[in-house]
């Protein structure tokens, strides 16, 4: 048997490449305040229809959804700001009428086509703030994701900004864009011409070489904007400005769901190649009210964790792993073993690492392991040790060892490490 394709095993050694990463998220998001909150890894396939919008691939193409013995369509969750704002709703979080800050890490799911960094079962960190429909809320969700990049050692980074305007300037710039796509229908592919009246938008995000050509000449969306929209875009810039943070305008940029509005944003790690998106968000203030709630604005970004790591793993920023010292216990027989768990449990109690055979290797077998494990000490208890209740520690760096009470034996090894 093997793991489906698209899906990965994360074994021991990647594991703690993982845990790097999300602590050091962890303790960004903390320092932006910002909580976390976890959700099902299932809904009711309807939140994802109206959260992410028909047209888009990842409804019509890419969610796995399934028919549940109570008869209800179930989808494994393909993103999760829809559910986050759900638990938002059904929770009544807005009651307070506060700013919330959330963040979440998790296992996402689209039948995509698996590539470097890419598979089905996906791991997204990301963020949502809600209530707030200030530009400045934009800024801090942007450089709390490029703090998080430069925290890991990622500096070559560039970030492309744009606005996608909001429900009074978008209608002019969709028939703008409809008229020009109507003209060029024939270099269009099919899913495109579906688009063209759907949500045109959606052609300027479309990787096909015929539609990237097509849309080389298109309206850019700026110069459609209303003043509201104008004015917010220009803050942001100042924002970002203000913190010397590096962007780039990109009035081709759309975000591939249907709900974003104003600002949209992603970011780039070139050294990737043509998959270099690393990081991508905006902002959808009617997203709360689409799904069945208030009229309340929100923002956010996702950061595929996979391909966060790809870069990490290409550019060599791991640190080394700091390995605590680690103690064997090599005991021959089942009294020894009782004592070389107590001494073992006195060890773990003062958060020092040691293992113990499991596998009833001889005393030449055990010490091989402890080498291979590359011990600092071994604990050797034997018939003799038992019969006077006592413990051999042995040095592994020089080989010198002593002799002392098994009872003993933790609290000398402890001292010897503190020494050390």
């Amino acid at each position: 048997m093997q793991a489906l394709r698209g899906t990965q095993d994360i074994l021991p050694d990647q594991a703690d490449q993982w845990h790097y990463v999300e602590n050091v998220i962890r303790r960004l998001c903390g320092l932006y305040g910002y909580r976390e909150i976890r959700t099902p890894m299932f809904e009711s396939t309807e939140l994802f229809h109206r959260g992410i919008g028909d047209t888009t691939d990842v409804v019509t193409k890419e969610m796995y959804t399934f028919e549940d013995r109570g008869g209800r369509s179930v989808t494994l969750r393909p993103e999760n700001t829809a559910s986050v704002v759900r638990a938002y709703l059904e929770h009544k979080l807005y009651g307070d009428q506060q700013v919330h800050k959330f963040y979440y890490m998790g296992s996402m799911f689209r039948y995509d086509r698996p590539q470097a960094g890419r598979y089905r079962e996906f791991h997204q960190f990301g963020v949502e703030v809600l209530d707030s429909a200030l530009p400045a809320a934009d800024a801090e969700v942007i450089s709390l994701a490029y703090d998080i990049f430069s925290a890991l050692g990622l500096h070559d980074l560039e970030l492309h900004v744009n606005s996608i305007g909001c429900s009074k300037c978008r209608p002019v710039y969709r028939k703008k864009l409809i008229e020009y796509f109507s003209a060029r229908q024939d270099e269009l592919c099919d899913d495109c011409r579906e688009r063209m009246e759907k949500n045109p938008l959606r052609i300027l995000d479309c990787k096909e070489p015929g539609c990237r050509a097509a849309a080389a000449g298109a309206p850019l969306i700026t110069d459609y904007l209303c003043e509201e929209c104008r004015e917010k875009f220009e803050a942001l810039q100042q924002y970002l400005k203000a913190m010397d943070i590096p962007f780039t305008l990109d009035p081709r940029l759309v975000r591939g769901l249907d709900y974003y509005t104003n600002t949209a944003f992603e970011i780039q790690y070139p050294p990737l190649g043509a998959q270099s998106a690393v990081c991508g968000g905006g902002r959808y203030d009617g997203l709360v009210e689409e799904i069945g709630g208030p009229s309340i604005p929100g923002i956010g970004f996702a950061i595929g964790l996979e391909r966060l790591i790809l870069a990490l793993q290409l550019q060599n920023l791991f640190p080394a792993k700091q390995e605590s010292p680690l103690v064997y216990l090599a005991c021959i027989g089942r009294e020894a073993s009782a004592m070389g768990m107590a001494v073992q449990r006195a060890l773990r109690r003062e958060n020092i690492v040691s293992e113990m055979d499991l596998q009833g290797r001889s005393l030449k077998g055990q010490m091989k392991q402890a080498n291979k494990l590359q011990a600092a000490y071994t604990v050797i208890i034997g018939d003799d040790e038992v019969k006077k209740g006592t413990a051999l520690i042995r040095t592994m760096a020089d080989g010198t060892q002593e002799e002392v009470p098994a009872d003993q034996a933790a609290g000398r090894i402890v001292k010897a490490i503190t020494r050390s």
